[in-house]
């Protein structure tokens, strides 16, 4: 009850906050509540700035470990396409001969009772413990609600790549360095995490909604002002088309005029059965009835890839961002789906690690399987991590 009240509260605020329209419509407390929500975002620039610049003068420390360091993030909360990026940039790294870890911060993965994490940071057992190991680069350790959505996803599909789970990813980076014996880590979601240094700097921005309304938290969307995007070596358009966005483009050159900008799409590539493991091919799903399950920041945009690929949505059960399914949950939206003829329930793939286990399915459950294509110049993405990762 605790968390589906938590998740409708989140779902109406991420709404409310990316609402399109003039103020002037709302009711007086919403613009009240609109105006405090701008005074906490001055308060919480004024933090970041400080932080940025503490890091700057070199009175917070960088620490480097001695090894390939590759940060994959974005400015805003969510939405960017950023797990199958990391999982191209670790699978080809490897395919180069790199031992590769990828290190996470585990997001909404299982955490002990409050008391007992306050009373490891007091004695500082929490800074002692060893990280989580969701895959050692041979097998899998840990499930989806130990190790958070996207490093489960991660290990699942990568199975010669290490992937770790903790906060301080110094420590999980000595660990992945000397106990798993790695020589390359990419740090999933590190663009804000400067205390471990970074030898590359990756920055996504979703061509569909780039800075959202432009605030930074928790007015809006950004983790940091706009400018910080200069810190980039490497700009990702996602979501990008054949048309590309020009304007999009010349901001970002404005923005930061020494990175390189690199146009990609996330190209759906085939339908998974979840519980038997059978492939359907894209076209298969043209002029099927399906209900859509997504737990994501961004549902929209998964929703019309059905839509365009053909498929006749019946209806669209959305969920907080992240949210794990019950097993009844799953139950009741395959016997509606049932009731109203659907020929498949379909979800991401992300969503996928977050679904229990069904005995039986009366209707059949895929979710969709998406990679990455490099759409500027004419290079493959093999090329095109080579140039980055080994100039």
């Amino acid at each position: 009850m605790k968390r589906i009240f938590s998740e409708k509260i989140e779902t109406f605020f991420v709404a409310f906050i990316q609402r399109s329209g003039p103020e002037k419509e709302l009711g007086r407390r919403a613009k009240l509540f609109l105006f405090f929500l701008k005074q906490m975002s001055h308060l919480y620039r004024g933090v970041v700035q400080l932080r940025l610049f503490l890091y700057a003068k070199g009175i917070f420390r960088h620490h480097t470990l001695g090894c390939q360091v590759i940060s994959v993030g974005n400015l805003t909360v969510g939405g960017t396409g950023k797990t199958p990026v990391v999982e191209v940039f670790a699978r080809e790294l490897q395919k180069e001969g790199r031992k590769v870890a990828i290190l996470s911060r585990g997001y909404k993965k299982k955490e002990p009772p409050y008391l007992q994490r306050l009373v490891g940071r007091l004695t500082f057992r929490e800074a002692r413990q060893p990280p989580r190991v969701v895959s050692d680069g041979s097998k899998l350790l840990l499930d989806s609600e130990m190790s958070g959505d996207e490093p489960y996803m991660l290990a699942s599909n990568l199975p010669d790549v290490c992937v770790l789970v903790d906060k301080n990813r110094i420590k999980s980076g000595r660990y992945a360095i000397n106990k798993l014996r790695c020589d390359t880590l990419i740090l999933d979601d590190g663009f804000q995490y400067m205390a471990l240094k970074h030898r590359v700097e990756i920055v996504l921005v979703d061509r569909t909604n780039p800075f959202s309304n432009g605030h930074v938290l928790p007015r809006g969307v950004l983790r940091e002002p706009i400018g910080s995007i200069r810190r980039a070596d490497f700009i990702f358009i996602t979501k990008s088309d054949r048309v590309g966005d020009a304007a999009l483009r010349q901001r970002l050159e404005q923005l930061n005029p020494r990175a390189e900008i690199i146009e990609c799409q996330h190209c759906p590539r085939y339908f998974q059965d979840m519980f038997r493991g059978d492939r359907m091919e894209l076209a298969a799903i043209r002029g099927k009835k399906v209900t859509v399950v997504s737990g994501i920041a961004v549902p929209g945009g998964f929703e019309d890839e059905l839509k365009r690929l053909g498929a006749h949505i019946l209806q669209r059960c959305r969920f907080a961002d992240h949210h794990r399914y019950g097993q009844q949950e799953i139950i009741d939206i395959v016997n509606e789906s049932r009731k109203q003829g659907a020929d498949a329930v379909i979800t991401t793939e992300k969503d996928a690690v977050r679904f229990p286990k069904l005995e039986r399915c009366d209707v059949p459950v895929y979710y969709l399987r998406v990679d990455i294509d490099i759409l500027s110049g004419a290079e493959s993405f093999q090329q095109c991590i080579s140039r980055i990762c080994f100039r």
